[in-house]
């Protein structure tokens, strides 16, 4: 009877050890976890075979070990050194920032369809095209900045010059 308590202990100390691996070593579905859920099944399913009163108390143990060893994990000083402390402190630069004003003229430096990189000066910025593709290298204007939108269009663009 020692036997067979010390081997489901050790098949639910196992299963509780891979349950814990899983939720703070490998998030997602891993070896662990499915180690952890074969080795809690095959407990459970064992200790229930030998007896209901062994497993529930097989269950009850096996859940309060559980519990306790994640709560430890949450509160150790051991996970605060692998996790994860940088703050992202940055801020986005608004194009108007930048100094972009209607009628700054520059050249686009890929292909605007519609959304591309264009240099005004030495400001490299994201441009989007008013009146369709604009090709690499194409020289363009600054028709009107939006939040961060700078919208270009093609200088002397046949298009603006046509009346409807």
């Amino acid at each position: 009877m020692i036997s067979t308590i010390i081997i489901l202990a050790i098949i639910m100390l196992a299963a509780i050890i891979l349950g814990l691996a899983e939720i703070f070593f490998f998030p997602g579905i891993t070896v662990a976890g499915i180690g952890g859920i074969l080795c809690a099944g095959g407990g459970l399913y064992y200790a229930y075979s030998l007896s209901s009163t062994v497993g529930n108390w097989t269950l009850f143990l096996s859940a309060l070990f559980f519990v306790c060893g994640f709560l430890w994990f949450l509160r150790s000083r051991s996970f605060n050194r692998i996790a994860l402390h940088t703050d992202v402190d940055s801020r986005l630069q608004s194009t108007q920032d930048l100094g972009l004003k209607p009628g700054d003229k520059g050249i686009s430096m890929s292909r605007l369809a519609p959304i591309g990189k264009a240099r005004f000066g030495e400001i490299n910025v994201e441009a989007k095209s008013e009146t369709g593709f604009i090709d690499e290298n194409t020289p363009v204007v600054v028709v009107r900045v939006e939040g961060y939108n700078v919208i270009v269009d093609k200088i002397n663009n046949p298009d603006k010059n046509k009346t409807v």
